[in-house]
């Protein structure tokens, strides 16, 4: 499904990404965690070609994601990404906003691409916002829209980039609440997040990096339980006592 093999990247001289080497299955839920600037982001990022990285190879399906005839439009409309901000068109409502990426790179005409838009906002609970415009929603409306757009693109895996880290504590849930069902369904996903509560929820296997590498890559359970790495157990230690 998707593959990493030996994946570097650098800024300049700095390293972000140090030899990453990982699989994530079909409907297999992966969380990234690990201290800020560890790569995690970059690494999501890498993966449907919003950061070119420098050397290994990424594989989706049967794509080879550094290949330079790679059609990134296409491949981002597989593997959907979910940002921190939304990053919502503020002109558009919400509606639109979910309508425009089905027409112009799925190539749905506007009923089709409207069915689908509805079904989804009704799906994430905001069917009755969609006139309305970014700007008139909270953080986690925003963010639900966002989850809600990313799904019209039939996505075979989402990424989300610490989806709830811009939100206020009260809405934090009612965006993992959505992701938690998404799991339930079978829907493959990769996850940075700092939520280890809901990490232990629904995730299959917990990749932990710390600058720039992959230290832990383990089945979930273990990764709480038996945590082999002195960085990792620090990093649990600091985030659970919070």
């Amino acid at each position: 499904m998707i593959e990493l093999k030996g994946v570097s990247k650098f800024y300049d001289t700095f390293q972000v990404l140090k030899d990453c080497s990982t699989r994530v299955d079909p409907g297999e839920v992966v969380v990234v965690c690990g201290p800020s600037g560890s790569g995690k982001s970059t690494l999501i990022k890498c993966i449907n070609g919003l950061e070119p990285f420098d050397s290994g190879s990424i594989t989706v399906g049967d794509v080879s994601v550094g290949d330079k005839a790679t059609n990134l439009a296409k491949l981002r409309a597989q593997v959907g990404m979910v940002f921190q901000n939304f990053e919502l068109f503020p002109h558009l409502t919400i509606l639109q906003n979910l309508m425009l990426a089905q027409q112009k790179v799925l190539g749905r005409d506007a009923v089709q691409a409207e069915e689908k838009a509805r079904s989804l906002l009704a799906r994430v609970g905001l069917a009755d916002q969609a006139p309305k415009y970014p700007t008139h929603l909270s953080g986690g409306q925003q963010q639900r829209v966002a989850i809600a757009r990313a799904l019209a693109m039939d996505p075979m895996a989402l990424m989300f980039d610490e989806p709830t880290s811009a939100l206020d504590p009260e809405m934090i849930n009612e965006v993992l609440d959505v992701i938690v069902e998404l799991a339930r369904e079978g829907m493959t996903m990769v996850c940075v997040t700092h939520e280890m509560g809901f990490a232990r929820k629904v995730a299959d296997r917990v990749i932990f990096m710390d600058l720039g590498e992959i230290i832990e890559d383990c089945p979930t359970e273990s990764f709480f339980s038996e945590t082999r790495s002195e960085r990792a157990q620090r990093f649990l230690a600091k985030i659970l006592h919070h």
